[in-house]
C-alpha cells in the first residue's frame, strides 16, 4: 500500500480499541485513537508513534453530535480522510431488570448504538468518496442473552442489526460492514465487572474458562487479529457478518 489508509477507533484508550488501535497500525494504517478523554486516548498514540507508526489521540464523546462531527473532521485535517472505522466505544451499567434505572439503559444504549450510528454516517461519506472502506462493529456473545445485561445485550444485539443494514446500503460503494462478537476477555471493563460482584478477577476468569471449549479467557489481542482480517484488503468479499470470537460455537 503506497498511501497507507487512516483508520479510526473509537473507544481506543485500552483494552480491545487498544490493541486494535496498535495491530492497525502495525499493519500500516494511520490511526486516529478515539476515546471520551483525549489525555486517555494519548497513551495509546504515543505507544504507536514510539513503535514506529502514525497515530492522533482525539477526545470526543461519541454519543454527542457535534463533539463526533468535530473529531472526524480534525482526523481528516491531521491525518487524513478516515475509510477504516472500528466502533468499539461501550460501557458496562449491569443490574437485574427490577434494579435497572432508565439512565443506566439510557447511557449504555446511547454509547454503543446512537455512537455507532453518529460515528459511522460521519465517516461514510469518505468511504463513498474513494469507493472502498471497511467498518468493523464490535457486538459480544451477550447479544445472545445474559443475566443481569438487558441493556448492554439490547446494544449488543442491535449491533448486529446495525452491521446487516449498512452491510446492504454501503456494499455499492465498496463498503464492507461486519461485527465482532467476543466472549469473556480479560479487560479493565470486565475487571471492574468483576469486582463490582464482589468475586476476585482471577476467580471470575477461571470460572469462564471452564466454560469454554478453548479452556481460557480471551485476550484484547484475540480480538483485535479478527478486526485486522476485517479490514484488510483480503476481506473484500465479506461483508454484514457477525464473528464469534469466543474460544468455541457461540452463534
Amino acid at each position: 500500500m503506497t498511501d497507507p489508509r487512516t483508520a479510526l477507533v473509537t473507544g481506543a484508550a485500552r483494552g480491545i480499541g487498544a490493541a486494535t488501535a496498535r495491530r492497525l497500525a502495525a499493519d500500516g494504517l494511520r490511526v486516529a485513537v478515539l476515546d471520551l478523554h483525549e489525555a486517555d486516548a494519548r497513551g495509546t498514540a504515543d505507544e504507536i508513534v514510539a513503535a514506529g507508526g502514525t497515530a492522533l489521540a482525539v477526545g470526543a464523546d461519541v454519543a454527542d453530535e457535534d463533539a463526533v462531527q468535530a473529531a472526524v473532521a480534525r482526523v481528516v485535517d491531521e491525518l487524513g480522510a478516515p475509510t477504516v472505522l472500528v466502533n468499539n466505544a461501550g460501557i458496562l451499567r449491569d443490574n437485574l431488570l427490577f434494579r435497572m434505572s432508565a439512565a443506566d439503559w439510557d447511557a449504555v444504549l446511547s454509547v454503543h448504538l446512537r455512537g455507532a450510528f453518529l460515528v459511522s454516517r460521519a465517516v461514510q461519506q469518505h468511504m463513498v468518496a474513494a469507493r472502498w472502506g471497511r467498518i468493523v462493529n464490535l457486538s459480544s456473545t451477550s447479544a445472545l442473552g445474559n443475566r443481569g445485561q438487558a441493556n448492554y445485550a439490547a446494544a449488543k444485539a442491535g449491533m448486529q442489526g446495525f452491521t446487516k443494514t449498512l452491510a446492504i446500503e454501503l456494499g455499492p460503494f465498496g463498503v464492507t460492514v461486519n461485527a465482532v462478537a467476543p466472549g469473556v476477555i480479560e479487560t479493565d471493563m470486565t475487571r471492574a465487572a468483576a469486582e463490582r460482584l464482589g468475586v476476585p478477577p482471577e476467580e471470575y476468569f477461571a470460572a469462564a474458562a471452564r466454560d469454554v471449549p478453548a479452556r481460557r479467557a480471551g485476550t484484547p489481542q484475540d480480538v483485535a487479529a479478527a478486526v485486522a482480517f476485517f479490514c484488510s484488503e483480503g476481506a473484500g468479499y465479506v461483508s454484514g457478518q457477525v464473528l464469534y470470537v469466543a474460544g468455541g460455537p457461540k452463534a
